[in-house]
């Protein structure tokens, strides 16, 4: 495989899934950390610090954009609830344990 056939095949998983966290505007960003680690607010900093890597200006609620389809207060106003206590401990717990680990 080339670099730019890889780079093709990772673009396009990358493309599947924001569609699929589009099509999934039931799952809250929390139990995406809880479980995975990550969410879509991840997901956006990450495309804005690529941006940042290959000199591309794009501002944080651009690339919140590109990852919600839409602007994000209205993604949030939209579909996204108030985390249950229970939530914010697992939360809480993660990031505890994420922080843990970081070199």
């Amino acid at each position: 495989m080339t670099e730019q056939q890889q780079l093709e095949l990772e673009a396009a998983a990358f493309r599947q899934l924001v569609m699929h966290l589009r099509a999934r505007s039931d799952v809250q960003n929390i139990d995406l950390m809880n479980l995975a680690g990550f969410c879509r607010n991840c997901l956006s900093k990450w495309y804005k610090a690529a941006a940042d890597n290959s000199g591309i200006e794009v501002s944080l609620e651009q690339a919140r954009e590109e990852v919600y389809g839409m602007p994000y207060s209205e993604w949030k106003s939209k579909y996204q609830k108030e985390a249950s206590a229970e939530q914010q401990a697992a939360f809480d717990q993660t990031t505890q344990n994420q922080e843990r680990s970081k070199p």
